[in-house]
């Protein structure tokens, strides 16, 4: 990624978006890009409280290994996302890997720079303190999906959760802008990839999802309608 498109690009950071471009240049200055091809580490546990990494296009996918050697899907970060902020804060390793899921283009901030960023620009605290607590609360709702018993329910509500924080409005309903394969939805769901197909395919046929051809997925009329009644 070229050099001179990073304050461009960070104009869309939602962090930064009360910055003055005068602001932005400072933070420019001070990030390092790397490219990570689909499936290759982007992050491992010890490295997680050294940098904070943003999305400058791409997107990539944060897993947790069980002991008994499952991968659980923790989250989805996509182009302008940033994370690692939490671990740069309280010193802490978080116990999970970032990989990219497709090629993307990182940038990564210095635990040195952010401290500095954060005492030099309120503006940039208080969003960012009214991100995390956003993010808290999208954390509760993935724990109540798992309280439902069906498997259309779970996916139904994590459909739901998505489109509030992902989703696009269109003509034909809400399209989730995540590129999403059926494996990924059972680690989020705590589902089987085979529950989710069946589930995924009786939606489809009720006509209250369309799976685009790019993965993502729409979420029809009869869809929003049905939830949030």
């Amino acid at each position: 990624m070229i050099e001179n498109v990073k304050l461009e690009v960070l104009q869309n950071i939602q962090l930064f978006s009360s910055l003055t471009e005068q602001e932005l240049q400072q933070i420019a200055d001070k990030i390092r890009i790397e490219e990570f091809g689909k499936n290759e580490i982007v992050l491992r546990e010890e490295d997680t409280n050294e940098f904070m990494y943003i999305i400058l296009d791409g997107q990539v996918k944060v897993v947790q290994a069980t002991e008994d050697g499952k991968e659980i899907l923790l989250a989805i970060h996509k182009t302008h996302d940033f994370f690692g902020e939490v671990s740069l804060l309280d010193g802490m390793t978080a116990p999970a890997t970032v990989q990219a899921s497709e090629d993307s283009f990182i940038a990564f901030i210095s635990k040195k720079d952010f401290y500095a960023l954060l005492s030099a620009q309120s503006k940039v605290l208080e969003k960012l303190l009214e991100i995390l607590c956003a993010r808290l609360r999208d954390s509760w709702k993935r724990i109540y999906l798992l309280t439902f018993k069906h498997a259309s329910d779970r996916v139904k509500t994590l459909f739901l959760s998505l489109s509030f924080e992902n989703g696009t409005r269109t003509p034909e309903g809400i399209v989730i802008d995540l590129k999403l394969t059926h494996q990924e939805i059972a680690d989020m769901t705590g589902l089987t990839r085979e529950s989710v197909t069946r589930v995924l395919d009786k939606l489809q046929k009720d006509g209250e999802i369309t799976v685009l051809k790019n993965r993502r997925i729409c979420l029809s009329q009869k869809f929003i309608k049905a939830r949030m009644e």
